[in-house]
Formats: C-alpha cells, structure tokens, sequence
C-alpha cells in the first residue's frame, strides 16, 4: 500500500493499494509500468492526458477498484480486448474529455462491475446492449454526455441489481418506464434533461424500494401517475418542465417521507389540497401551473416546511392567518395569482424568511409595520437546510477490505454523494434572478409591488438592515419616503416608483451598495441627492415628478417650479407632457431678442431696405398724428 505526494518516488516492491490523488500529475508516473499486483487504483484529481490507459488493465489483471476521474484523458475508448476482467468491480472514469461510442463489448469484458461511471464526458451514440451483461451491477452513472436513442429493452430486464441510475443530461428519447421493467432494487432514478415524451407507463410499478425520482425537463405528458403514491419511502420527486395536466393526485399525500417536490412548469390545474397533509414536506415548488383554490392552511402552519413557491397561478382568497409561531418557512413565494385583501399581521410571524414575493396580486390595505419584525437575511441559515446529499451504497469498507491504512473510499464517496440543491427565483434590479447555494444564503428581498396597497411606507421598514431588493412600486402609497430606509445598509435594489408619494428624498447617500433607485411617478418636491451612489443615476429614476430638481436630471433648484402633477400611473405618456414653464419663458426671450437683432442686422446692411423702413415709420408717424387731430383733440 501507499499513499503519495509528490511522482518522482518510485517504488522498489510490488503494490497491492496505491492512492495518488490530487498529486497534480500531468503524465502517467512510468513505475505504473512495472505494477503488476495492484487490487486498488486512485488517479483521480490529477492532469493526467491521453488515451484510457488499457495497459493498466493488462498488467494488472486483479484490479478490483481503477479511479480515474478529474483528469484530462480524451480520445475514444478502444474496442477492449477479449479477455474477460473479471477482479474489476468499480471502474470510474468521469470528469474527462471521452468522447465517441462506448465499446460494443464494454458489458462482456467487465461483467462483474458493480459501479461504473462514465458521466461528464463527451460519449455519444447509443448504450451498448452488451451492458445488460453485468448481471450484478447496482451503479450505473451514464449523465451528461450526448448519448442518444431509446433505452435498451434488457437493461431493464436483465440488470435486476441495479440501485442507482442515473441517465440525465442526454438526448435520450421513447417511452418512460415501459412495463417490462423489474428493477425492484432501484432507489435512485434520475431521467431529468433528456427528450422522453408521451404518457409514463406503470413500469416503476416493481419498484417499491425508489426514493429519489427525477424526470424533469422532457417532453412528458398526461396526468401524474397515481402509483406514485405507492412509494413508502420517496423523500425527492421533480416532474417539472414538461407538458403534464390534469389535477395533482391525491395519492401524494401518502407520501410520508417526501421531502422536496416539484411540479412547476407544467400545465396542473385543480387545487392542492392533497399536498397539504405532507408532514415531512420541506420544499414546494407548484409555480407556473394553472393549480386554483385557496391557499391550503395547514402549509402555514407546519414546523417543517422552508420554501413554498406558489408564483403565477390562480389561488384566491386571503392570505391566510393561521400561522405557527415555531415556523421555519424562509421562502415564501406568491407573486402572479389573484390573492385579495390585507396581509394578516400573523404573516409577521415568519421571523425567519429570507424572501417574500406578494408582487401582482390584488392585496390592499396598509402595509404592516410588524414586516419590520422579520429577518429578512439576520438570521443564519441551518447548515444543509438547502442542500441535501445522500450517499452511494457502500457494501464494505475499502480500508477494511485492502487491510489498509489508508482512508479509501468506494467511488460514490469519493463524488461525495448526489445533491439536491435548493434554488428560487426572485425579481431583483428589474429582472428575474436564480439565487442557488452561497447566493441564496446571501439574498434576502421583499417584493409587495403591483397591488392596491395604500397608506404611508412604515419606517419600521427601515429596521431591515440586511435586506438588499425592496420593491413596493405600482401601489397606492402616499406620505413621505421614511428617512429611517438611511439603515438599510446592505440594500441593492429599491423600487417606490409609481405611488402617490410627496416631500424631498431623504439622504440616503450612506447606502453604498445601492445600485438600482427608481421614485418616478411620484409627488416628490426639492433637491435630489447628487452624491456617492446616487451619482449614478440618471432622469429615468426621477421622471414624472416634475417638482424634483438638481443636476442629475438638468433642472436648477433657484428658479421657481410648477405646482407637481399628480400622477395616475399612465406611464412615460403623462410624466413627458408636463411643461417646464422656466424653459418655456426662457427660450420666448430669446427667440424675441433674435428676431430684433436679426432685423436690425438687415437694415444696417442693406440701404434700400432701410429707406423703405425710415419711409414706412414715416408714414405710421404721419397716420397716427392724423387720426388724433381729426378724432382726439377736436371733439
């Protein structure tokens, strides 16, 4: 056994172990040449390049355990040769530059893997038939390469051991889960990417053991599956971005263990109600459907759930008032349904968001002071919140195994597991921003625009010091802009524009990181700040207030200035007709001052006109002295 540094040791005796990841080789160490007893092989993390190292196979025919991911190998994988390897049970060569087709014969040579991944690489073509060879494979990680055509048959009949499979980031096509199928071991199914399509058929019937099921991002179609509901422990489920409709099933709510589920970007309509009773549900992602009805209230009131994203369908009614005081909700999403009334004051006590979007909806009322209560980014996230790993079976210990001391791991512990991370979506500097992983611990934003909401902006606001997109624009809001949003220090984006606001911007100059400020169509008077951050915008973030002044949008504050228009939120339209009287008075001199110099310059240059000038005043002079003769003095 050894475990080393540095490539320019080389050994004297024969090994059984060797482990050399993240050495930085570039080239294969040349004492592998002279290997000959090797049972376990680590290349991994490295720059080794060229071609799969087939030697290595040759020299070492008790090779159990061959790790080559996260180099640089390329070309096309060989036609292997005919000798049967049958020591060799992990065999990992993601994370290079393979490409072309899978030997015809891969299955038949290694008929004894249990782990094979040959994910991120550049493979293409079809899956080899032969692989339904290895009769007692229970790995199998084909994702993202170009592989293409429908799945073979005896995959799915002949390779009954399999656990994990991971086929996802293809150009896969066909049928899903056809009824030939019998993987009663499978626990990990991932599909997701790919060009499936049509109805999925009940060939996952067998397969009660599943707890991972991904078919997200194809061509599917027709409603949800009701036999979904027959997996007792399914904690991940993603269906989303495909052509689903009908209702959800109520069949979900059996799902004691699910975790995540989403179903967003499909065509679902009906309520949700079936969700509703999922107690160990953390993440809900149904956004983007046609799903109607009352927001269920026991989702509010669970202790467990962290994300309900519910965007852009058509719940109605009231946000609901029941909520549970221990709630550890972070993201709460529903922006674009016909929700209506006051926001409840017991929403306040989600001390824990990070994210609310209540944007384009019908709510009204005032906006509570108590949203100044919660976190909005001051509280820390819980480690693995957003981010679940869960990790590849490992039937014994390599170290163990290989009498070693060193730590060996199997090649699913070496990926460190699959992930599931959590993402959400959020409309920040006027577009629509992914925040995923670090980002999303970062983000925190609250987003009430496009409402009926009235009364004065709260300056418990400004209590929000960790917040960085606040939007309340296309409301109904008056008053002043409260001089307490000076303490939003970590704020990027703030949106109040069309309102009904009055009164001067605040000096808000201390809010460095501010680099999106919009009050258009607004009521606002007085100067606007020109300093720091507030140098960088320009007219669009003050026009239709035509009472504001100063160097930014080209109008003195020391002349005087017409009495502010108030806005009806008609848009640029009204904001442009609004006419600048000091402009008007003085480009009206001007143009009456240029017309008299001008004449003046024809008279003195030209002597016939000027006569006819001298002449015509003449004749007025004479005109006028005879009409007050005849008509003024001698009545």
């Amino acid at each position: 056994m050894l475990q080393v540094k540095t490539e320019n040791w080389l050994p004297t005796y024969p090994l059984k172990v060797l482990q050399l990841s993240h050495c930085h080789l570039n080239v294969n160490s040349s004492f592998l040449l002279h290997q000959h007893h090797l049972k376990f092989l680590d290349l991994s993390h490295n720059q080794l390049v060229g071609n799969f190292p087939t030697w290595l196979l040759q020299n070492n025919t008790g090779l159990e355990v061959l790790i080559l991911w996260n180099n640089s190998f390329s070309g096309i994988l060989p036609r292997l040769p005919n000798a049967k390897y049958d020591k060799l049970r992990h065999l990992d060569i993601s994370t290079n530059n393979f490409s072309g087709k899978l030997p015809e014969n891969l299955g038949i040579v290694f008929q004894k893997l249990i782990y094979l991944d040959v994910s991120k690489n550049s493979f293409e073509g079809n899956i080899p038939y032969s692989i339904s060879e290895m009769k007692e494979l229970i790995t199998l990680d084909l994702s993202r390469n170009n592989f293409s055509g429908e799945l073979p048959r005896s995959i799915f009949s002949s390779c009954l051991s399999l656990e994990t499979l991971d086929l996802s980031n293809n150009n896969f096509y066909g049928q899903l889960f056809p009824n030939f199928m019998n993987l009663t071991h499978l626990s990990s199914l991932r599909l997701n990417n790919n060009h499936f399509s049509g109805k999925m058929a009940d060939g996952l019937l067998s397969s009660t053991l599943l707890d991972v099921l991904d078919v997200s991002n194809n061509k599917l179609s027709g409603d949800i599956p009701h036999w979904i509901g027959n997996f007792s422990v399914l904690w991940l489920l993603l269906m989303s971005e495909n052509y689903l409709q009908g209702s959800i099933p109520v069949q979900l709510g059996n799902l004691e263990s699910l975790e995540f589920i989403d179903i967003s970007e499909n065509g679902l309509s009906g309520s949700m109600v079936s969700l509703s009773n999922l107690s160990s549900v953390k993440h809900i992602y149904l956004h983007n459907n046609a799903i109607n009805g009352l927001i269920p209230i026991a989702l509010l009131r669970s202790s467990t759930l962290l994300t309900l994203d519910l965007r852009d369908n058509k719940f109605f009614g009231r946000i609901p008032h029941q909520i549970n005081e221990l709630s550890n909700l972070h993201f709460l999403l529903l922006r674009g349904n016909s929700l209506q009334g006051r926001i409840p004051n017991q929403l306040c006590q989600l001390r824990k968001l990070g994210i609310m979007d209540l944007s384009h909806n019908r709510l009204n009322g005032p906006i509570p002071s108590c949203l100044g209560n919660i976190s909005f980014g001051r509280e820390a996230i819980d480690d693995g919140s957003f981010e679940y790993e869960f990790a590849m079976s490992n039937r014994d210990s390599a170290s163990t195994y290989y009498n070693s001391t060193l730590h060996l791991l199997p090649p699913g512990e070496l990926h460190g597991g699959l992930d599931q991370p959590v993402g959400v979506e959020f409309v920040t500097k006027y577009r629509y921003e992914f925040f995923i992983g670090l980002n999303l611990d970062d983000m925190a934003g609250l987003d009430l625009s496009s409402n009926e909401f009235s009364g004065e902006i709260p300056w418990e606001i400004g209590h929000l010091q960790h917040i960085r997109a606040l939007n309340l624009s296309n409301n109904l809001l008056s008053g002043t802009i409260p001089e307490s949003f000076s303490n939003l220090k970590m704020i990027e984006s703030l949106d109040l524009s069309r309102n009904k606001l009055s009164g001067r911007i605040p000096q808000l100059t201390e809010l460095n990181f501010l680099s999106n400020f919009n009050v258009s169509y607004n009521n606002l008077s007085g100067p606007i700040p020109d300093k720091e951050q507030f140098a960088t915008f320009d007219d669009s973030s003050y026009k239709g207030n035509s009472a504001l002044c100063g160097s930014m949008i080209k109008r003195k504050c020391s002349s005087a200035l017409a009495p502010p228009a108030t806005p009806t939120g008609g848009g640029e339209d009204e904001g442009d007709s609004v006419i600048d009287m000091v402009a008007l008075r003085w480009s009206f001199g001007a143009s009456y001052v240029s017309v008299i110099l001008g004449l003046l310059a024809a008279l003195w240059i030209n002597s016939y006109w000027r006569r006819l000038w001298f002449y015509f005043i003449d004749r007025c002079i004479d005109t006028c002295y005879y009409w007050l003769f005849k008509y003024v003095f001698h009545r």
